[in-house]
């Protein structure tokens, strides 16, 4: 696998760097914070999308009681997951497509691999998929030999720069223009007849038509798979999913098996919601129901139609009660954000597919705790994730689940299981918790009183090495309380 192939993975950072997930985070939300440039274009874009949004709720007539029905409508959808994705089985089928159901990355991979080179596949166009990100898809078929077009205009600006998406829904909001032309000028220059945005936009059509009409195999993700009519949901606002959905002679489709819904009537609740979180749009520029094979009757569609069904931990999932509403995530971005953490350390810091909240909390649910226990700390519990996710999953309580987990299965270094049972003793006891405050206060003053602040003495050193030390009251409120009221 070559270098570029790496860093196209989200994993890549580690492979090329002999650190653990958690040091490999730290060493470059450190960097990523002290970006000033990097910052002042995710808050741009970001301002950008919250007016958009703000005004996207206006057009509601009760937004909270679109979230809730929205909420219930996942709710029953992954409650009953088995029920609803053997009717979305069967109906697929009925019309002539394929089903497959894919317990784990590999098993996903070695199905359209097969597939791919049974047809005789070179070339492959794909509208924008998560979970081909989370399998790394695109590995897979490289390693083949296979040319593998990424058609929506963030995945393809990332994917000439070799790099993963930064945001679920923006995979580039951490380019402005100005980087995006030089890309284009050195990746595709006999494309590029300007630098305007509609020169861009231009230069990236020309790329990828050529594309389009030379693939064999068109490769999409699924917002929603609509049980009781057997089809796939798709929201795009390019064209690229109907051109990549339609125009090779194989399509397939990559989606979670959390991403089945009841009914088609319940579509008229979540796209607009999907794309008010998502964009602030009232309604996505194209909003696409395929449902197999192209037919006798008609005159454009692929040839083949297939639906790969993946798992990948996602059963261990549901089967967590306190755990499985994360399963109705619709992956709109809005968590991402109104995160005050994701504006300043930015996507690729998290070093996984899923960022922000939702990705804190899934990722060590998905990948395991042990590795990516870290992810649940990337958060100042401000709850403001919670506040705006369109399905109302709790995100603010299951990063507090994510970070008591890790301390009950033993991934919390010693010293700090050791430091927080001594403040547990401290704190269970007046005398004791009085005392431990005394203490360290005129500990504090007499080393900071020495000169010792920001040492190796300093045992406020994580906080006072970034940032001024508070400054130290020589009475506690404790004791001017006694002082005014006594024991009152």
């Amino acid at each position: 696998m070559s270098t570029a192939t790496q860093q196209r993975n989200g994993d890549a950072v580690h492979q090329l760097h002999p650190q653990t997930a958690e040091q490999q985070f730290h060493q470059d939300a450190a960097e990523n914070t002290a970006n000033l440039g990097l910052r002042g274009i995710l808050r741009k874009n970001i301002d950008t999308y919250e007016i958009a949004y703000e005004k996207g709720k206006l057009r509601f007539a009760d937004w909270e009681a679109a979230r809730q029905r929205c909420h219930e409508i996942k709710w029953e959808g992954v409650n009953h997951l088995d029920r609803y994705l053997e009717q979305f089985e069967a109906n697929v089928k009925r019309r002539g497509g394929h089903v497959y159901w894919a317990a784990n990355s590999e098993e996903a991979h070695n199905y359209v691999v097969e597939l791919a080179m049974a047809r005789g596949v070179k070339t492959v166009v794909k509208s924008k998929s998560m979970v081909t990100e989370e399998i790394h898809l695109n590995a897979a078929l490289e390693k083949l030999g296979i040319q593998v077009w990424e058609s929506d205009l963030g995945e393809y600006i990332v994917q000439l720069r070799n790099e993963p998406p930064y945001h679920i829904v923006t995979p580039a909001m951490h380019l402005n223009r100005e980087q995006i032309a030089q890309l284009f000028r050195e990746k595709i220059p006999h494309d590029v007849t300007g630098e305007t945005h509609t020169d861009l936009v231009a230069a990236a059509r020309r790329a990828l038509r050529r594309a389009f009409f030379s693939a064999e195999m068109g490769i999409s993700g699924a917002n929603f798979l609509v049980a009781d009519a057997g089809m796939v949901a798709i929201s795009t606002n390019e064209g690229n999913g109907r051109l990549t959905t339609t125009v090779p002679k194989i399509h397939v489709v990559f989606a979670g098996i959390e991403k089945v819904i009841p009914r088609m009537q319940d579509l008229a609740t979540l796209w607009p919601v999907l794309a008010t979180s998502g964009t602030g749009q009232h309604i996505t520029t194209y909003s696409t129901l395929i449902g197999g094979p192209r037919t006798a009757k008609e005159t454009d569609g692929p040839e083949e139609f297939h639906v790969v069904l993946l798992d990948n931990g996602r059963s261990e999932l549901l089967a967590n009660g306190e755990l499985r509403d994360v399963l109705y995530c619709i992956r709109c971005g809005a968590c991402l954000n109104a995160c005050p953490i994701f504006r300043n350390i930015g996507g690729h810091t998290y070093g996984t597919t899923y960022q922000g909240p939702i990705g804190s909390i899934l990722t060590p649910q998905l990948r395991g705790m042990a590795e990516f226990h870290h992810l649940s700390y990337a958060s100042s519990l401000c709850g403001n994730c919670t506040t705006v996710c369109p399905v109302k999953i709790d995100l603010a309580h299951h990063l507090l689940h994510n970070r008591r987990n890790a301390v009950n299965e033993g991934d919390r270094p010693r010293r700090e299981r050791v430091a927080m049972r001594l403040w547990r003793w401290a704190m269970l006891s007046g005398t004791r918790f009085r005392l431990a405050g005394s203490f360290g206060r005129w500990v504090l003053l007499g080393l900071y009183g020495a000169g010792a602040e920001r040492t190796t003495l300093d045992p406020l050193k994580p906080w006072t090495e970034k940032r001024a030390a508070p400054p130290l009251a020589p009475v506690s409120f404790h004791d001017l309380w006694r002082k005014k009221y006594g024991d009152r």
